[in-house]
């Protein structure tokens, strides 16, 4: 049985299948015998680690181990923790060069163009609750055009959502999350995915309907328009005229087509959930790959999840454009740094159970593996939470790592194509942007097949290269952006998964 080792200074490889104590497993030409059993895709030493010594994996520092390691012993939680290592951001001393495609030859997808100068992937109507007491409301109209068949006159018109949360009142008007929670509807409002937008508030909430237009400087139209059920008279009217309202758009968003536009109008999120140990080496470096295909077809990549990039920051540093741009990385660092300390978390106590089943131990080693679904090529620029994206190239969303919010983050952003990489068997869409599934590992993908969109476990047994697999997540991103459907929007899931950042004190 041949272990997987990833780096050549790295002193642990992966065990490809659970193997018992004195098995003996391929290593560099001789045969290594294990000293404890070892669980499938988890660490085993490849030679002996002192206690205090670095264990390294994808040659950098993912952990210490806590007692002496012999080689051939299982190396986890019980012999190995996450100690003090600061790594060295050298600022800006990687930035690499990036091989655009020319523009005749860039690769192209059929998309919707917005009056905007945006473009859509999906054609939808959309449903923007400002505050948790309108959802039902945003809901009952939805159902509406789910129930009564009509939208089968519409063909153009992919459905009609409703995007509700659970804030909007009870929270000060004048702090960061309500901000933040601003910008989330804004980037939603605006989103290139809708035709069109009806926003519902109650009346007396917080996040009043007039202040977000206000400050965000909108403009109500024939397909963007308001309403409040205090207003309205009443839940029943309120239902009526949101009815009525959305009905009005119809004909016009069933009237936008597909037309074809090169491959640098599209946004992609990169997303990883459930992972297991095999993800940094299939499925997210398989990302990555296709990441920079976009990025050097004059696309966009935004890649989040701060408290996933803790332990591995120091990569994208070193090939930020600029130092501002490497600070604004380590502000965020540090920003989470005190904000996970006054919540009583520690931010480097994180891998999830089911990661740690799969082989993972210390959140440096997730991020680690984390980290290459980004790609690698230069960071242009790092944004807060829902910011509106405006660079090209890759870019660093600021975003918990819990999937639902990090991704409404970024389509809050301006992705208009997500892709999520998973070892364990996550389950996730996100309307009104479709979402690529990616398994990390063979085995998932047999199991959960229908949840699934690509197979990268194909990596690991030669059938493909990390780059011929990302050259199919390429083309299968614009396939998909171009109107296919992803195996989540045929499960139809997205309607549960608009979970902005709640960030601040409940009033």
């Amino acid at each position: 049985m041949d272990l997987i080792h990833i780096h050549e200074d790295d002193n642990v490889a992966l065990c490809r299948a659970q193997l018992p104590a004195g098995s003996l497993v391929n290593w560099r030409g001789s045969m290594l015998e294990l000293q404890t059993a070892v669980p499938a895709m988890h660490k085993v030493a490849v030679r002996d680690i002192a206690c205090g010594s670095p264990v390294l994996k994808y040659g950098q520092i993912i952990g210490f181990a806590s007692r002496d390691i012999a080689a051939g012993e299982h190396v986890h939680e019980h012999n190995m923790g996450v100690g003090t290592h600061k790594p060295d951001y050298a600022f800006c001393s990687q930035i690499p060069p990036t091989d655009y495609v020319d523009g005749d030859a860039r690769a192209s997808f059929q998309g919707y163009r917005r009056a905007s100068g945006r473009t859509g992937t999906r054609n939808f109507l959309a449903i923007v609750s400002t505050v948790n007491c309108s959802v039902t409301v945003g809901r009952a109209i939805a159902a509406h055009f789910h129930n009564s068949g009509m939208l089968r006159d519409f063909p153009n018109v992919d459905g009609v959502v409703a995007l509700g949360h659970d804030s909007g009142c009870g929270m000060s008007t004048n702090d960061e999350g309500y901000r933040l929670l601003m910008r989330t509807l804004h980037g939603y409002i605006g989103h290139p995915n809708f035709a069109g937008v009806l926003l519902i508030g109650l009346g007396c909430e917080a996040m009043q309907v007039g202040s977000l237009l206000r400050e965000c400087g909108l403009e109500t139209g024939p397909l963007f328009q308001t309403l409040t059920i205090q207003g309205a008279g009443g839940t029943r009217a309120a239902v009526e005229a949101g009815v009525e309202k959305l009905t009005a758009m119809l004909p016009a968003a069933n009237a936008c087509v597909r037309e074809a536009v090169p491959a640098s109008e599209l946004t992609l999120a990169v997303q990883c959930g459930g992972s297991d140990a095999y993800s940094g080496i299939t499925a997210n470096s398989a990302l990555g790959a296709a990441a920079d295909l976009l990025v050097r077809h004059g696309g966009t990549v935004i890649y989040s999840e701060t408290p996933e990039i803790y332990g591995a920051e120091h990569l994208l540093t070193r090939r930020a454009v600029s130092p501002q741009v490497a600070q604004k990385l380590v502000d965020r660092v540090h920003w989470w740094e005190h904000y996970t300390e006054i919540n009583g978390v520690a931010l480097n106590n994180n891998p999830s159970p089911g990661n740690k089943a799969g082989g993972l131990t210390t959140i440096a080693e997730k991020s680690l593996g984390a980290q290459a679904k980004g790609g690698t090529t230069a960071l242009q620029d790092v944004y807060l939470y829902a910011e509106r994206v405006r660079s090209k190239g890759l870019v660093f969303m600021d975003s918990p790592g819990f999937d639902p919010v990090s991704v409404t983050g970024q389509i809050a952003s301006g992705a208009s194509v997500v892709c999520f990489t998973t070892g364990r068997g996550s389950a996730f869409g996100s309307k009104p942007v479709p979402c690529i599934k990616l398994a990390s590992n063979s085995q998932l993908f047999e199991r959960m097949r229908e949840d699934m969109d690509i197979d990268c476990g194909g990596i690991l047994d030669g059938d493909y290269s990390v780059a011929e697999c990302g050259e199919m997540i390429f083309q299968r991103i614009l396939a998909i952006a171009s109107g296919e459907r992803s195996a989540s929007e045929q499960l139809d899931y997205g309607d549960n998964e608009f979970a902005p950042w709640r960030i601040g004190a409940v009033i």
